[in-house]
């Protein structure tokens, strides 16, 4: 039966326990989206979950479009997460890169006015701060064309080398969360009706463009991917959640990836849940994340319902979140009004069960 503690291989890695790091976007990248050593403290400080997902990081500039987070298209943001890397490989832990393009949630205030592109020229409720403000509406993107796709799916490739020529362990494509390629992925955005749109098989093309364009260069044991099936940010939708992404993940299988992350709350309230259905359909490693606790997460896999479990909030104010989960120590509590701030404050100052780390 799975533990939390158990020895886990997932692609060319056996990790050391099922206690993942996911995702955090924490605006520490103040420098034209460079990774510092205030960084690579933070991510070192958390080395001994089984896995660290590195925070979203742009594949291009204009796939940035969030204050202060990283990228990795130039040569001075590779060095930094060259950083990042040998402070995570110092302390025996293992990283991957999230792998991220914004796509119509680039406001144009980062893009010299230029319009931000998309799947289609569909708006996205909702705003996000920009280097002349707060709450700056998103807009009308423009749609890629064909060609433009093929430029993008070069730009995750040549990330992916980046991040492996950093030294990082892979990359996870984030295909969640209402960013560019799920915006190919769901029928609320997609208006398009060329081979990237209209049923099911096409608007998933993008996305396996991508996935089996890392997969030759890096190699398939170094590549994860995110999804969020039942998200609603930014009014993001879908007309039929569950026909969609169980095709994405049976059109995955074949790939062999290192894993599939799934970011999916259960519901209270009887709604759709899809991560067990996806889950008998997905025949590799299967990551779950979204609010997960210890015992919550134990029984998880207890129930095989996933083979290892992300945890987000939990590893901000706790460094050594494994060691406390082992001994049944008390958690910290993270302080949110420092999740988006550009300081050592509420990032690396949190301390150990045993003192500062």
């Amino acid at each position: 039966m799975a533990d939390l503690f158990n020895t886990i291989t997932l692609g060319d890695y056996k990790l050391s326990n099922r206690i993942f790091m996911a995702p955090l976007t924490r605006g520490r990248a103040v420098e034209q989206g460079v990774p510092n050593a205030l960084m690579a403290q933070y991510y070192a400080q958390r080395a001994s979950a089984g896995l660290i997902i590195g925070e979203a990081t742009a594949v291009a500039k204009n796939a940035l479009g969030w204050m202060h987070a990283p990228g990795i298209f130039t040569a001075e943001q590779q060095e930094g997460w060259r950083q990042v890397a040998q402070a995570v490989h110092n302390q025996q832990g293992r990283i991957f890169l999230q792998l991220w393009h914004m796509g119509s949630t680039v406001h144009p205030d980062f893009l010299e006015g230029e319009l931000p592109v998309s799947s289609s020229a569909v708006k996205q409720n909702g705003s996000l701060t920009t280097p002349k403000g707060r709450d700056r509406e998103f807009v009308v993107p423009q749609a890629l064309s064909t060609t433009a796709i093929k430029e993008v799916v070069q730009q995750f490739v040549d990330a992916a080398k980046r991040a492996i020529d950093a030294g990082l362990d892979g990359v996870e494509i984030h295909a969640a969360n209402g960013f560019l390629i799920d915006q190919f992925t769901r029928d609320g955005v997609n208006q398009r009706t060329d081979e990237y749109g209209g049923n099911i098989e096409n608007r998933l093309r993008f996305m396996l463009e991508i996935v089996a364009a890392l997969c030759r260069e890096i190699g398939s044991g170094k590549v994860g991917i995110r999804l969020s099936p039942m998200n609603s940010v930014w009014g993001i939708k879908d007309s039929d959640p569950q026909a969609v992404f169980t095709a994405a993940v049976q059109k995955l299988n074949p790939f062999n990836l290192a894993y599939l992350h799934l970011l999916e709350p259960k519901p209270n309230d009887g709604s759709l849940y899809l991560t067990p259905i996806l889950r008998r359909h997905y025949q590799g490693k299967l990551l779950i994340n979204s609010g997960y606790t210890k015992a919550t997460a134990t029984t998880a896999l207890e129930n095989n319902e996933a083979d290892a479990v992300a945890f987000g909030t939990p590893f901000i104010a706790n460094p050594d979140l494994v060691q406390r989960y082992r001994q049944g120590a008390a958690l910290a509590v993270a302080d949110s009004s420092t999740f988006y701030t550009q300081t050592a404050k509420g990032y690396t100052d949190y301390p150990s069960v045993s003192g500062f780390n």
